[in-house]
């Protein structure tokens, strides 16, 4: 895998003669995918602000009790590992982008060069688990609001509506609602900080209580080294690897981020993932020293009624509300993609999809993307998703055990194995659309270095190659190990959470 450490100036037009390799990998660098017309208008940071977003959530309470099953250290491990297969699942987005059209990305664009006849499953999979996630935010937010409510004025439970669930499920979609109408991910990021803030708090309360020691009373036995077995560590083991499941957004950041250069879209993987796994050892070492294994699923709920711990519970509130809007965006593409599917028929053509260029050039007569949704078929799914993600909040009011099942597949599908499954067939050496890039990138190497020694470009062809090579066999590595993870979580969840 190449190295990217650092940026370097633009060359000079007026000096062909850069023949070191150094400053070829600096020109690559600073490439990004031809614009073809669309321009993205979002920064660095608002990207990182919204995937981060997407990440953290409700598992980041869930961190200490993970913990308290597998040990201190094989946790820090598994946390760790979580995020680095999270992140590789999303360094193999970024290099699957650059067989598209800028602008155009999506699961379904990439299932149609791929896989054509089963686009509409993999957008079926990731449409159910974000409408499934949104529901559940609702959900939160109907059992926690009257608690908040009686944290804050302890007479309100005498007006029943204030500690009623279904009044405050109501009352925040008056917020949300607006909020999904947004088309751009990039519109989300100022409620993306307010979301961030609200984490921020968190994290400071739980590290607050445990400096404090004032949850020594109910502290239990800690384990550093030991686990708790095989099975309790197992159940755990999902909580993590779910934990950083951001990719059903990651293509509307590739799209929207103003500089998509290799570097620039790698850092925003590094720094969310790397803010996100920074945090959960922070909360859930922290959070199990507090309260050993007396540790319960949502640390919140465990502080003293005070507050502090009122005004986390409405953090919580907060970030999921803020969050909704993150879950609609993928699922409304997916859906509507899943609207739009047709079977395709086998010619005896060689070629099974069509080419870059003519599946996803922009339309010459609205001067939109053919991608992109009317202002009416937009509004219609909108509403649609909304209207019953908010009828199934209200009639039901836990959704663990379908969000179980809902999670092993689809978050391990969006995670692990479309990234896998999508680069290994597209890089392909026998593919015509990887054949056309790699001609691209050599004709444009080519045209860079001037007149570089020609053993220099030699050796960086080859070195290129064999990169190449290793990356294709490690994406079909994660898509297997998508596959290992979504059966250890089905049978976890049929055989021994359910058992208990």
């Amino acid at each position: 895998m190449a190295s990217y450490s650092a940026i370097g100036p633009e060359p000079e037009e007026t000096d062909p003669m850069s023949s070191s390799t150094g400053s070829l990998r600096g020109r690559r660098r600073g490439r990004g995918k031809k614009d073809l017309g669309f321009t993205g208008q979002a920064s660095w940071i608002s990207s990182v602000i919204n995937l981060v977003n997407t990440i953290l959530g409700a598992g980041l309470l869930a961190m200490p009790s993970a913990l308290s099953k597998m040990g201190i250290f094989l946790g820090i491990f598994v946390i760790a590992w979580a995020g680095s297969t999270a992140a590789f699942g999303l360094y193999l987005q970024t290099r699957c982008s650059r067989y598209i059209d800028r602008g155009h990305v999506s699961f379904a664009a990439l299932s149609q060069l791929t896989y054509p006849n089963l686009s509409i499953l993999f957008d079926a999979a990731i449409a159910i688990k974000c409408f499934g996630v949104a529901v559940s935010y609702l959900i939160i937010i109907g059992d926690l609001m009257p608690g908040v409510v009686r944290g804050f004025a302890p007479g309100a439970s005498e007006i029943s509506f204030l500690v009623d669930r279904q009044f405050w499920i109501t009352a925040f979609m008056l917020i949300v609602i607006p909020l999904s109408f947004l088309r751009k991910l990039d519109s989300l990021k100022y409620t993306s900080v307010i979301a961030l803030c609200s984490i921020a708090y968190l994290v400071v309360l739980v590290v607050a209580h445990f400096l404090r020691g004032d949850t020594l009373e109910e502290k239990g036995p800690v384990r550093v080294f030991r686990w708790a077995g095989p099975i309790p560590a197992l159940a755990s083991f999902p909580v993590i690897v779910f934990a950083y499941t951001c990719h059903q957004n990651m293509f509307s950041i590739l799209n929207e981020i103003s500089d998509n250069s290799h570097f620039r879209t790698t850092s925003v993987i590094f720094a969310s993932i790397g803010s996100a796994c920074v945090l959960y050892i922070l909360t859930g070492i922290t959070g199990y020293l507090s309260f050993g294994d007396n540790i319960k699923g949502n640390i919140v709920s465990m502080y003293p009624t005070a507050a502090a711990s009122t005004i986390g519970r409405l953090a919580i509130v907060i970030l999921v509300m803020f969050s909704y809007p993150l879950q609609i965006h993928p699922c409304r593409a997916s859906l509507d993609a899943c609207m739009n599917w047709r079977p395709r028929r086998r010619n005896g053509q060689t070629e099974a999809s069509p080419s870059r260029n003519a599946l996803l050039s922009p339309a010459k007569s609205t001067g939109k993307p053919k991608s992109e949704m009317g202002d009416m078929r937009f509004a219609v799914i909108s509403t649609i998703l909304i209207v019953l993600s908010f009828a199934t909040a209200m009639t039901v009011s836990s959704l663990e055990k379908v969000l179980a099942y809902v999670g092993s597949t689809g978050s391990t599908t969006i995670s692990f194995i479309l990234p896998g499954l999508f680069y290994y067939k597209i890089s392909d050496p026998d593919s015509a659309h990887h054949q056309r890039l790699v001609k691209d990138e050599d004709d444009e190497d080519e045209f860079d270095s001037g007149d570089a020694e020609g053993y220099v470009m030699s050796d960086a062809h080859k070195s290129r190659h064999w990169r190449r090579g290793l990356l294709r066999n490690l994406s079909l590595a994660l898509a297997i190990y998508g596959v290992v993870v979504m059966v250890t979580c089905l049978v976890t969840n049929t055989f021994l959470v359910a058992a208990h």
